[in-house]
């Protein structure tokens, strides 16, 4: 499928409940991803009032604060949501039993732990999930690298990453939680981002 994504961007830009319509109109298998991080509800929100059953894929890393499995219970009572969990094939327990806590940004084997608990998953979640479109709440004020992203992209494989929140502030966020009475989260932590403004690598590589 050849698409005019420039074309499309410029059509779409900041109206992200048609962006969402377009991408599904496609008729590919699609799916939305979540980290249940501050203000997701927003995407989760969109997403499936487009469509109910969508596949929403989350990476359960083990390292998330109480306070956001809490959330992702909360969020997923409230939406009804089709989340597909994806887990490390070493649960946490397994892992720092034999290689003690998450390391550090400067520590050598942090690649290694995010291609463990991060990458790998999500790799597995693609195979499995085949979709043709992928959802995503990335905002260009996320990081240096999503600054420079567009809200429609189409991966080397053919993928097409759909990033309907890409514009948005964090007022916009917090005002679309509000008219809709949803719930969020502040307290979270990504040991493979570590600090707020780093990319974890999932984004790079896909």
């Amino acid at each position: 499928m050849d698409l005019d994504l420039e074309r499309i961007n410029a059509e779409f830009a900041n109206q992200p409940e048609k962006l969402i319509a377009w991408a599904l109109s496609l008729g590919k298998p699609a799916i939305c991803t979540t980290n249940f991080r501050p203000f997701e509800a927003v995407i989760l929100h969109m997403v499936t009032q487009a469509q109910p059953d969508l596949p929403i894929v989350w990476m359960d890393s083990g390292y998330n604060t109480e306070a956001t499995y809490r959330f992702a219970d909360e969020v997923a009572r409230k939406l009804d949501l089709n989340l597909i969990t994806y887990l490390p094939r070493r649960s946490r327990a397994h892992r720092e039993a034999l290689e003690g806590p998450a390391p550090g940004l400067d520590d050598p084997r942090h690649a290694a732990f995010t291609e463990e608990v991060k990458l790998e998953p999500f790799a597995r979640a693609l195979r499995e999930t085949a979709p043709g479109v992928w959802f995503t709440a990335l905002r260009a004020s996320d990081t240096a690298v999503r600054a420079q992203m567009e809200p429609v992209s189409i991966n080397p494989d053919g993928l097409i990453k759909v990033a309907p929140l890409l514009p948005w502030t964090s007022k916009d966020l917090y005002q679309y939680l509000t008219a809709h009475d949803l719930p969020n989260n502040f307290d979270y932590f990504d040991p493979t981002k570590g600090e707020e403004n780093r990319e974890c690598g999932l984004h790079l590589s896909h």
